[in-house]
């Protein structure tokens, strides 16, 4: 028999345990939702997407390697798998920097400039079908200072700060 030290463990209330297992359900059911859609629409996976806009949103469609590790909260490792093979598609280029040759940088080309445009809106729209038409105006505002909260207290090394200011 199992025995459960009560000792200083705050249990959920009802209430916030409703709420957890309703957020528990998002955070399980939303990546697949995007990730679907995406492959289908645009043969890209949910992170190959963001990787990719992220570098369409960098001055001159470049950031160096561990930047963009950083912005999107990869490994270097992951990063560099999924950059060889968005290279293998002619959306990326990576070069050496100029000003430090021991960087890398990866370069949004044209053809990915072009995937990015293309692959917006059917994202734009599965986001809206799944959050954000789903909410009033007052909710949107709720759930961004709530996903703030949250995010803020996950990004200890404040890897996504960016995503975080006001």
């Amino acid at each position: 028999m199992v025995t459960v030290d009560e000792g200083d463990t705050r249990w959920l209330t009802p209430q916030q345990l409703r709420a957890w297992m309703r957020l528990q359900a998002v955070v399980e059911l939303l990546p697949g939702a995007l990730d679907a859609q995406l492959r289908r629409d645009a043969d890209l996976t949910h992170y190959e997407y963001l990787l990719l806009a992220m570098l369409s949103e960098a001055p001159d469609r470049t950031l160096r390697m561990s930047e963009l590790a950083w912005a999107t909260n990869a490994t270097l490792p992951r990063l560099s798998h999924v950059v060889t093979r968005l290279e293998a598609r002619g959306y990326v280029e990576r070069r050496p920097s100029d000003q430090d040759r021991r960087a890398t940088l990866a370069q949004l080309t044209e053809e990915g400039w072009e995937k990015v445009v293309a692959s917006a809106p059917g994202h734009v729209r599965t986001v809206r079908k799944h959050v954000i038409d789903q909410l009033s105006d007052e909710q949107v505002d709720q759930l961004s200072a709530i996903a703030k909260a949250i995010a803020a207290s996950l990004d200890e090394n404040h890897r996504l700060s960016h995503l975080l200011t006001d």
